[in-house]
């Protein structure tokens, strides 16, 4: 059966109202959120790459990173491929980066392939690319791909808003709040704006962000 594929904020509206409709808390969620954000962007080289350079650094490292990144012109995979370890480096990449940099140029995924594939066989496909885990896979088929029916359980804001939203004792781990998103199939890609949407309302209200 195809997915369905995230076009418009109509879709997310529709997702949206689904979950609140089958969910009390979701209902909830909603009403302090607000309409939520489409956050579509491009899929290709460049998305991934970009994900591997925001690992582990804050977002404002990210951004600074990957301005230096396409300033030096080399965010293609030809130019990543040729570029000495040097050239990454100086421009914020670690060593580890980039290997994983070079490992996703060498990598030759075909892209235009990937947007018809099922999300198990495009998370199975990335996740052999070093440094590219499960939970980039998953934020890859959902915001450059723009499949309805994915998670990433193993994001900590998403296991931290499950746990306010929900009431739970302790925040879930990655195994629990996966079959717990079971339930919100065929729309898990909205239950998650919606849970990461919640949960920068609920900081907010406890003076964290």
């Amino acid at each position: 059966m195809q997915e369905r594929i995230i076009h418009s904020n109509a879709c997310i509206n529709e997702g949206a109202a689904h979950l609140a409709q089958d969910v009390p808390e979701f209902a909830f969620a909603l009403k302090e959120t607000g309409p939520l954000p489409l956050r579509l962007r491009k899929d290709g080289f460049e998305a991934l790459l970009q994900a591997i350079v925001s690992q582990q650094v804050s977002v404002a490292a990210a951004r600074a990173i990957w301005k230096r990144l396409k300033d030096a012109k080399l965010t293609g995979p030809r130019k990543v491929m040729w570029a000495t370890e040097d050239e990454l480096r100086s421009a914020g990449l670690s060593r580890q980066k980039v290997k994983y940099a070079k490992s996703l140029a060498e990598s030759r995924i075909d892209f235009s392939a990937l947007r018809v594939k099922s999300t198990s066989e495009i998370v199975s496909q990335l996740t052999q690319v070093s440094g590219i885990g499960v939970w980039t896979a998953e934020i890859y088929a959902m915001f450059s791909l723009g499949r309805a029916d994915v998670f990433a359980p193993g994001d900590l804001a998403l296991q931290e808003s499950a746990r306010v939203l929900f009431k739970l004792n302790q925040r879930p781990t990655e195994k629990q709040l996966r079959i717990m998103a079971e339930d919100w199939a065929p729309w898990r890609a909205v239950a998650a704006r919606l849970l990461w949407a919640y949960y920068h309302v609920a900081k907010e209200r406890e003076g964290i962000l």
